[in-house]
């Protein structure tokens, strides 16, 4: 078996796909992710990982020898709030660093069920607003995240916004963004099939870890039922085989829909969170280099 075709194999069983739906127990998912993080390759010579105490939040310093003192990436990971580390996704986060010359600060907020909503959004929030008193201007600062960190990172703009008492960033990526937890999307059940890591039967029972009997619709929960009027420029990435297609198509439509800006790009055939695969997947380099543009674009930093 190639070594492409062996990472893919264990991605699959270490994510949501590997036993059935609503039979794959809490357990099963982070011993999965657990044996995944024990797979993840160490990052290359020059880059610095650093723990930090976040204002009380637990996170991950990642920076490389071309990362601008000046700008900075608010990294929020997925795992739909019940698994997930910084330390699962450090073969993302270097290369995200590197591709946009930045610092990047990943987050590592509490999981459900043990903390449901909204302690996540908590969390991201701490860290945001510690990373603004650290220093770090607003203006050369972009929130990114993938999956349920996707939504997690809207629903942190919505609720910046909302209370008024912290800037917004220059701008959000999202990567396969899980935004309705009330699970209305279309491509739920035109995708189930052809997903090869999300199982659409699996994502039920992880919402209801997170909600813990809130209402699915909040927008704090599922930021496509907020508005999202006056929101920084977006990026949305997605793959066109993905249950959560409709997540990231329609969020970028209501972004449309409210005079912000938004670049919403469907990758053909890719899978969800395809960028974690960029050690053996060139479509993985290629858009995760385009992140890299996007935040450098969208920063204040020009000397690049």
């Amino acid at each position: 078996m190639s070594l492409r075709a062996e990472i893919l194999r264990l991605g699959t069983r270490c994510l949501l796909k590997g036993k059935p739906g609503r039979d794959a127990s809490l357990a099963d998912r982070r011993q999965r992710a657990a044996a995944a993080d024990r797979l993840v390759p160490n990052p290359p010579r020059g880059i610095m990982r650093l723990a930090v105490d976040a204002g009380g939040v637990a996170a991950e310093w990642v920076m490389a020898p071309v990362s601008r003192h000046a700008r900075h990436i608010l990294f929020l990971h997925g795992g739909g709030y019940v698994i997930g580390s910084p330390s699962l996704y450090r073969n993302l986060t270097w290369r995200l660093a590197v591709a946009a010359r930045a610092r990047l600060l990943a987050v590592d907020y509490r999981l459900a069920p043990e903390n449901p909503f909204p302690a996540a959004l908590e969390d991201a929030m701490t860290a945001y607003e510690w990373l603004l008193a650290d220093g770090a201007d607003p203006r050369q600062l972009t929130v990114v995240g993938d999956s349920a960190g996707g939504g997690l990172a809207f629903a942190l703009l919505l609720r910046c916004r909302d209370e008024g008492r912290l800037p917004l960033p220059a701008a959000v990526a999202a990567l396969s963004p899980w935004t309705d937890l009330a699970l209305t999307g279309a491509s739920l059940r035109r995708n189930a099939d052809a997903d090869p890591f999300v199982d659409a039967n699996g994502i039920p029972p992880v919402a209801e870890y997170y909600l813990a009997g809130a209402d699915p619709r909040h927008p704090y929960a599922s930021p496509l039922y907020g508005h999202p009027t006056g929101l920084p420029p977006a990026l949305i990435q997605v793959g066109s085989d993905e249950v959560l297609l409709s997540d990231a198509t329609r969020m970028a439509d209501r972004l449309r829909a409210a005079d912000c800006e938004v670049a919403l790009e469907i990758w053909p055939r890719m899978p969800h969170v395809w960028h974690l695969f960029a050690t053996v997947m060139p479509e993985a380099r290629r858009a995760i280099a385009r992140v890299g543009w996007f935040v450098r674009e969208r920063t204040a930093v020009t000397t690049d």
